[in-house]
């Protein structure tokens, strides 16, 4: 996911999380935690927090906890000194020291194995930490961005995670919204997916034909941005025409959006509630050729509260 723009969008739930990054780039805090479903933009979020903070001129750095096998990890955050063991020929710097005055996140933390994580919550109270191998402890000033996909606590409960080291990243946490719960945000990403590479790429594209529209509002995304940034990325390289049509996506998008239901949660709900709002103020501006005292006598509503609905919705009259 590209990291140029931030985290694009305009629903009021995202306006919330770009306020408190805004908020925790300009303190101390030395621990932050981002939860999201797979796709959201941790990673866009833990950049942005390290570009409008006090340290945006020194190192982000970037690690996978997930990619890296356990018996490697404590070499790769810490270094080692030569001779600590077997095949290390020479003195390795470790990330979290590279990462000095600036920014370390650790994407999918729950991957860290209970010796790592221990140890990890040493380095959050104490900034300091040894190489493995030296005896020297080694001070640093690192703000830790951590981010999961999970449910931490219940990793917690489920003895996957320490407690300790929870109760220390939770003081501060971001939650990022699914796609599904953002509403019209979805077509303010796709233009501006469709922007970026239709410039790459060399094409004219003009946007989505309204079949798909209806489609993107529908379809549950459950791999949130990335998966839609994806898709069209896919379409403007292969497909010719210069608008996106319902040929071009996969059969599966648009046998999902026409069978998605709500699935009990908050934010699902919330959205589908948004969304058959919003389908009935558009009907209803079409029955009234685009008048909306028309269309607001046609809903049983006040010009006045038609118009506050609208605006609640982001929604224009033709």
């Amino acid at each position: 996911m590209s990291y140029e723009a931030g985290l694009i969008g305009e629903h009021p739930s995202l306006l919330a999380v770009r306020r408190l990054i805004a908020r925790v780039a300009a303190s101390s805090a030395r621990a932050v935690l981002i939860y999201g479903e797979t796709g959201t933009g941790k990673g866009v979020a833990a950049r942005m927090i390290h570009q409008q903070s006090a340290r945006a001129s020194q190192e982000f750095v970037d690690v996978n906890c997930a990619a890296i096998p356990d018996a490697l990890l404590e070499s790769e955050l810490f270094g080692h000194e030569k001779g600590a063991f077997t095949g290390a020929v020479a003195r390795k710097t470790g990330l979290v020291e590279i990462a000095d005055k600036g920014t370390i996140f650790l994407d999918e933390i729950r991957d860290m194995n209970l010796v790592m994580q221990a140890k990890l919550l040493a380095v959050l109270d104490t900034q300091r930490f040894r190489r493995v191998g030296a005896v020297k402890p080694i001070d640093v000033d690192v703000r830790f961005i951590a981010a999961t996909n999970r449910i931490l606590l219940s990793e917690v409960k489920a003895d996957r995670f320490r407690e300790d080291l929870y109760y220390r990243l939770q003081v501060i946490a971001i939650n990022l919204p699914p796609l599904r719960a953002r509403g019209e945000d979805v077509f303010v990403l796709a233009e501006h997916f469709l922007r970026k590479f239709a410039a790459r790429h060399g094409r004219v594209i003009r946007g989505l034909e309204p079949a798909v529209q209806d489609i993107f509002r529908r379809y549950p995304w459950p791999g949130n941005v990335r998966e839609l940034e994806n898709l069209l990325e896919r379409i403007v390289i292969l497909e010719d025409e210069d608008i996106v049509r319902v040929a071009q996506l996969p059969a599966r998008i648009p046998r999902e959006s026409a069978s998605a239901t709500p699935s009990g949660d908050p934010a699902d709900y919330h959205a589908a509630t948004e969304a058959f709002q919003r389908n009935l103020i558009r009907a209803a501006l079409d029955a009234a050729e685009g008048n909306p005292g028309k269309a607001a006598r046609r809903l049983g509503l006040s010009r006045h509260a038609l118009r506050h609905q609208m605006l609640k919705l982001d929604l224009r009259a033709p």
